[in-house]
């Protein structure tokens, strides 16, 4: 199998370090963002140029959103890629946010490609720094368990680690649905401006949904279909 990473937290973030170490000596290809693109959605260049700056003959820097950065990849670098893994995102894609989150979006892409892709994120709770060991140890079970399991055509998984305290015991994989409710709706209106205060964390899920299962600190896996 031939690996291609990407995020949407830019090419020196933690995560995507933690995701390589993860794949152990499958030495992937490294094609992400030059800078934090975090919430940029599946946003693409379809004009100007995209600069590609090598950092290794396997890592290099994109000047483009995650969704180009899978494109730059499949169609140029490594066009023989058989899966795209994006993260480890640092902080929850979870329900509602798939629609925001460039990490979902470089898998989008991918599907849209017809390359099978994983994304992966880490909730954050009441920002407390990750322990980006311990992701790097889920995220490994998590691969194994997914890469044995080829999605169908259309479809990809989204991953999302819990954020676990010192003593929890290790957490399961739980496949489970997205949640269908909105972020927080909560605002405050100061001087004109319009504020969002709503806590994510706090956020309204179905039972046994994603979000349900995630902050329950199981590790939530779904499978979401474009067609």
């Amino acid at each position: 199998m031939t690996f291609v990473l990407t995020n949407d937290d830019g090419i020196d973030a933690p995560g995507i370090q933690a995701l390589r170490v993860a794949l152990g000596d499958r030495a992937p290809w490294v094609v992400a963002p030059d800078r934090h693109l975090s919430g940029c959605s599946h946003q693409m260049n379809r004009g100007g140029p995209i600069a590609i700056v090598p950092r290794s003959d396997r890592a290099f820097a994109i000047g483009g959103t995650p969704a180009d950065c899978t494109r730059v990849a499949l169609s140029h670098l490594c066009p023989e890629a058989t899966w795209v893994l994006s993260g480890i995102n640092a902080g929850g894609n979870l329900g509602a946010d798939i629609y925001l989150s460039g990490t979902v979006a470089a898998v989008r892409e991918a599907t849209l490609l017809r390359v099978p892709g994983i994304a992966l994120s880490h909730y954050i709770q009441q920002r407390r720094p990750i322990d980006w060991a311990l992701a790097t140890r889920l995220a490994t079970r998590v691969l194994d368990t997914l890469m044995a399991k080829t999605p169908p055509p259309g479809c990809f998984w989204n991953v999302n680690l819990p954020h676990l305290t010192p003593g929890d015991p290790e957490p399961e994989i739980v496949f489970c649905a997205p949640c269908t409710q909105p972020l927080p709706t909560e605002f405050k209106v100061d001087q004109g401006q319009f504020y969002y205060v709503g806590d994510y964390g706090n956020r309204r899920h179905d039972p046994d949904s994603d979000v349900a299962i995630c902050f329950s600190g199981y590790i939530a896996v779904t499978q979401l279909r474009l067609w």
